[in-house]
Parts: C-alpha cells; sequence; structure tokens
C-alpha cells in the first residue's frame, strides 16, 4: 500500500511538471495565433478543434454519462474550457504572453478565496497576507512594469477575471467529479456547449483569411497545437492532478508555468524589466504562503468528504 501511495505521488508530480510546461508553451502558442486572426476567432478555433477531437471518445463512452449532472459538465466546461479562452485569446491582443503567463499565477489565490467562501476551508492572517501581497505584485506588473511587458490595463484585468474562472472550475472539479475518468470528463464537458463556437467561424471571416492571408496556415498551426496540446493534454493532465491530489496543490502549477512563459517570450523578443520580475516574485510568494500546510489551509479532499 505504501509503494502504491509512492508511485502516485511521483505520478502526480510526473503530471505537475509535464502541465507546467505545456500551459507555460500555451501563453506564446496564443500569441502566434493571433498573426492572422483576431482574439474571437482563436477562441472559437481552439474550442471547436478540442470538442471535435473528444467527439469520438464521447459517442464510444455515451452510456457511461449520468446526464442528469449535464449542468456541471457545462459549468465545469465554460469555467475551464469556454470563457477564459476567450479572455486569454482577447486580452493577449494587448498584453505580451510573459505579463500573460506571470498574471495566471493568480489561479491558486483564487483558488484558495472561493475555498473559503463558498467550500469551507479555512485561514488564518498568513493566508490572508498571501493573498495580499500576490495582488500586490500582480498590480506592479501591470501599472508600472516597462510598455513591452504591461500593455492595457483593462486587458490584463481580462486575465486576472480567467483566473477567477479557473479557480472556480477547480473547485467544481474536486467536489462533484472526483471519482469520474478525467478524459471522459473533459470529453463532456467541451462536448455541452464546444459545437456552438462553429457558427461564429462559418458566419465571420475565418475562410477569407485562411484564402487571402499568407499567415493564416502559421496561425491554424498554432492554433491546432494550442487545442491539442494545452487545452485536450493539458486539461487532462490538470483534472487528473485535482482528482489525486487537491486544489491548491493542483493550481500551484502556475509556480511553474510562467518560468516556462518568460523564457519563450525572451527567445521571442519580449522585454521584462525588474518591476515584472519583482511583480512575479511577490505573486509566487504570496502563492506560497496561502499553500504553506502549517498555516491550518486543510486539504480541500478532507474538507468535501
Amino acid at each position: 500500500m505504501k509503494r502504491l501511495r509512492k508511485i502516485l505521488k511521483w505520478n502526480d508530480w510526473v503530471a505537475f511538471f509535464a502541465l507546467s510546461i505545456i500551459w507555460g508553451s500555451s501563453f506564446i502558442l496564443i500569441k502566434k495565433s493571433l498573426i492572422a486572426f483576431n482574439g474571437y476567432e482563436v477562441a472559437n478555433l481552439r474550442i471547436l478543434i478540442t470538442t471535435i477531437f473528444f467527439l469520438p471518445y464521447f459517442i464510444f463512452n455515451i452510456k457511461k454519462i449520468d446526464f442528469k449532472q449535464w449542468y456541471k459538465f457545462l459549468l465545469v466546461g465554460l469555467a475551464g474550457g469556454g470563457i477564459p479562452t476567450f479572455l486569454f485569446a482577447i486580452a493577449q491582443t494587448k498584453v505580451s504572453s510573459s505579463l500573460a503567463g506571470a498574471l495566471n499565477t493568480l489561479t491558486p489565490i483564487f483558488t484558495l478565496i472561493i475555498a473559503v467562501l463558498f467550500f469551507t476551508v479555512k485561514v488564518n492572517l498568513k493566508n490572508i497576507s498571501g493573498v495580499i501581497i500576490s495582488f500586490l505584485g500582480a498590480g506592479l506588473m501591470i501599472i508600472l512594469g516597462n510598455p513591452d511587458f504591461t500593455g492595457s490595463i483593462t486587458y490584463s484585468l481580462l486575465i486576472i477575471i480567467a483566473t477567477v474562472f479557473y479557480a472556480i472550475n477547480i473547485n467544481l472539479v474536486k467536489k462533484y467529479f472526483s471519482d469520474m475518468n478525467a478524459v471522459l470528463l473533459t470529453a463532456v464537458s467541451f462536448i455541452s456547449f464546444g459545437f456552438i463556437s462553429l457558427i461564429p467561424l462559418i458566419r465571420g471571416n475565418f475562410i477569407d483569411i485562411m484564402i487571402s492571408d499568407d499567415r493564416a496556415w502559421l496561425s491554424l498551426s498554432a492554433v491546432i497545437v494550442l487545442s491539442l496540446l494545452s487545452t485536450v493534454l493539458g486539461t487532462i493532465l490538470f483534472f487528473k492532478l485535482v482528482q489525486k491530489s487537491n486544489a491548491i496543490f493542483a493550481s500551484s502549477v502556475s509556480f511553474m508555468a510562467p518560468v516556462i512563459s518568460f523564457l519563450l517570450g525572451l527567445l521571442d523578443g519580449e522585454k521584462i524589466d525588474v518591476v515584472g520580475i519583482l511583480g512575479l516574485i511577490l505573486i509566487l510568494v504570496g502563492i506560497y504562503l496561502t499553500r504553506n500546510r502549517k498555516n491550518n489551509i486543510k486539504n480541500l479532499s478532507d474538507e468535501q468528504k
């Protein structure tokens, strides 16, 4: 039994670091997708490609699905794969991939806040201090960083709102779907709303762009990689991590993802100043304070038994 626990723990860490790399690279892929498409087109393409990918698996396992919980699947789908996809794509038309990755680190902070408000997780003064420090770090990056790193404050706020939806999704998965197969959960959550994205693509400029813009195939390739790697594989790994560990640990993939996004941003010519780095450090310190086991934050899986 102890050996099995060690294997599961080792697998959790493999999933954790793999997810960090996958999601850390998603911001630069969104940036490349936006070369030919606008934010709405990137988001709709990403959702549609993911939904089509999952359709055969959904059909094959349709008898295993409890459709009485359709509204919960829809909530998980919209909070985890629907609304944030649009918010990030629209935001990155004005915000650098490095800043997007950095602000995404707020996910564990909002995970804790939502867990406290709605899932009876207890906090103390250190936890509250961590939340405040993280928000100070985010504000520092958005307001005082150099123009290449900050972008529009309004668009930066869209990313912060997206992290709130991610946090809602994390708590929903942990509470309602801890025992459900992660691949099937991901498939059902996207099928519940994903094909709607086909309508704006058909009625919009997507076909014209593919015909007339020489950069379209580069952007489409980036969206496909983004969909299959970040959305499909990333979401499956994340759901597994949430199910097998706890919501706070799973959301802490945000510790590593910004490091990847920073490095890729630098390689792509983005400038990152001292203020930006300091802001990220403050966010990570805040996350550490909210996660510290000595701070009496109970494992969400224990709270929800």
